[in-house]
């Protein structure tokens, strides 16, 4: 298997009949669509459809990445993902680029909003006064991903922390290079928790977008803030997070 073969059929697996228009005869062996009727929405033969999924064809062309995303009815990010997986060569490993001295003093002009730097494989690498105060995750070397799952804390600070499960690992399987040696270790270590076994299972895929978060804060208690989410010129790998408005009233 390979990473594209995974995501095939896992989206496979999650298609019905019924939703494909297709009819549905009596008992079937597997959940969601057989290769043959995938195939055949996509226009492909078989034999191909499971040399891609097996991986021994790795390179479709963007004319089969197409058929195989309207067939799969994915959204733009899960198309977006596909043409990923598909990628002649992998980029190189390359080392993180560090946070300047600018960047580090805009994230302390914002005191009253929480606002720290990450990578693409949801490393802090920064972070202001206020993003500390919010959550220790936000602290630079945190993984997020890793907090999220692994650290009992994170389930208490997050009400609803089912959809922020879901929603990071969504987030992990959008923005980080899946070839890289660090995020399949990290994916490795994740491993041993059910939920994010379950979760990276989906393959579900959403970049982090902006949208409300909700904290019970151990000290602060409910707070409810508007997250953005910002690209940094010229460090394509950092993703800055900023938690805008009051986050932390006065105490």
């Amino acid at each position: 298997m390979t990473l594209l073969g995974d995501f095939l059929k896992a989206r496979r697996g999650r298609i019905g009949p019924a939703d494909a228009g297709l009819p549905s005869l009596g008992r079937r062996r597997v959940p969601g669509l057989r290769r043959d009727e995938l195939a055949g929405l996509a226009g492909l033969s078989e034999h191909y459809l499971t040399r891609l999924e097996q991986g021994v064809d790795r390179h479709p062309s963007p004319q089969v990445l197409r058929s195989l995303a309207r067939a799969l009815r994915l959204d733009p990010d899960e198309a977006a993902h596909l043409f990923t997986l598909a990628r002649a060569d992998p980029p190189p490993v390359s080392a993180d680029s560090p946070v300047t001295p600018d960047l580090q003093e805009l994230l302390d002009s914002w005191p009253d909003s929480a606002a720290y730097v990450r990578n693409r494989r949801f490393d802090v690498l920064a972070g202001n006064k206020a993003a500390l105060a919010l959550a220790p995750m936000y602290s630079p070397g945190h993984n997020l991903v890793r907090d999220i799952f692994l650290d009992p804390a994170a389930r208490t600070l997050f009400p609803d922390w089912a959809t922020v499960a879901a929603q990071t690992a969504a987030a992990l399987r959008a923005e980080a290079d899946l070839t890289d040696p660090r995020v399949v270790a990290l994916v490795g270590e994740l491993s041993v928790d059910a939920d994010f076994r379950r979760l990276w299972a989906l393959h579900d895929v959403r970049p982090t977008r902006a949208e409300r978060k909700e904290f019970e804060h151990p000290v602060y208690g409910p707070l409810s803030v508007r997250r953005q989410t910002l690209t940094v010129a010229g460090a394509e790998d950092q993703v800055i997070i900023v938690y805008s408005g009051d986050v932390l009233p006065p105490r």
